[in-house]
């Protein structure tokens, strides 16, 4: 393990490609807050970086969700709203710059990845390994529990730092059993007599959704982290069943959280965790889209 923070942030930075990699061979589907979670148990935090910050977060964990944003500008990383996924030239890093130190100098220097370098294939798995994993898939079957009903909802574990909603199914019997849950909740459901209504899954939605953080009053809000004021409320996309913000901001960086229904009773913030750390925005100026979807609790910034 590197001896300071900067070289174990190099370390994580590079497990983080290294799991998305052993995801995209294996088949294997992780959202972000597992792959941060894989990588910090790869590369264990030291004493200081285990402090928890005011957020309730290790600083270990903030200091590596914001240096991720330097694997996305490398064009090693993509963050969408399905979670993180690893292009072909993040694959190529992962071989090209093998060694942590070459691998920190070329992130930070935007070094590209050689042009003659190829896309990796997946190592040779060896018998024994084969063995482990048919062992670790046949424990995993047992301990399985139940499928819940389509309405619960798990509570959110620290180490998945991301919350599932449950998607709302087409039967007519799961519709009316979420009925009641949805006694507010806004579905919008495309229909019409005589013509074949178009299939858009849908799912409860609350009555409003408001980026609350310390750019409300650049909105034109009387005081920030306000959910409860029109200009921190986004607009509801019912085909696409998201919902949206887009603002000019000057420069600077700036956190805020998602807030259900004008005000803190229901909230959500780094990687769809209720009453989690807030987000995070180092913006360059401009024109800024904040997109939150009900399903995943979590939100993508284009």
């Amino acid at each position: 393990m590197g001896a300071n923070t900067a070289e174990n942030t190099n370390l994580r930075l590079k497990a983080v490609l290294d799991i998305l990699a052993e995801g995209v061979w294996s088949g294997a589907t992780l959202n972000a807050g597992e792959v941060l979670a894989e990588a910090t148990a790869r590369v264990p935090f030291n004493d200081h970086e285990a402090e928890l910050l005011s957020g309730g977060i290790p600083r270990g964990h903030k200091t590596l969700t914001s240096a991720s944003a330097k694997l996305v500008k490398a064009g090693w990383l993509v963050k969408g709203r399905s979670g993180w996924t690893i292009p072909e030239d993040g694959l190529r890093a992962t071989v090209a710059f093998g060694d942590v130190a070459a691998f920190a100098a070329a992130l930070d220097a935007g070094t590209p990845v050689p042009a003659d370098v190829p896309v990796p294939t997946a190592p040779p798995v060896k018998p024994q390994a084969k063995k482990a994993a048919a062992t670790k898939r046949a424990a995993a079957k047992k301990v399985t529990a139940p499928k819940e009903a389509a309405t619960d909802v798990a509570e959110p574990k620290v180490a998945a730092a991301r919350v599932s909603a449950p998607k709302a199914t087409a039967t007519k019997a799961a519709a009316a059993k979420a009925a009641p849950a949805a006694k507010k909740a806004t579905t919008r459901k495309a229909s019409g007599k005589g013509k074949a209504a178009t299939a858009v899954e849908t799912l409860p939605q609350p009555d409003a959704v408001a980026i609350a953080g310390d750019f409300n009053k650049i909105l034109g809000a009387p005081e920030d982290w306000a959910p409860q004021y029109d200009e921190a409320q986004m607009t509801f996309n019912p085909l696409v069943q998201v919902w949206t913000l887009t603002a000019e901001l000057p420069a600077g960086f700036y956190t805020y959280k998602v807030a259900l229904n004008r005000s803190w009773d229901e909230n959500y913030g780094a990687f769809g965790v209720r009453d989690g750390a807030n987000h995070e925005l180092n913006h360059d100026g401009g024109t800024v889209t904040i997109t939150y979807s009900h399903e995943t609790r979590d939100i993508v910034i284009g």
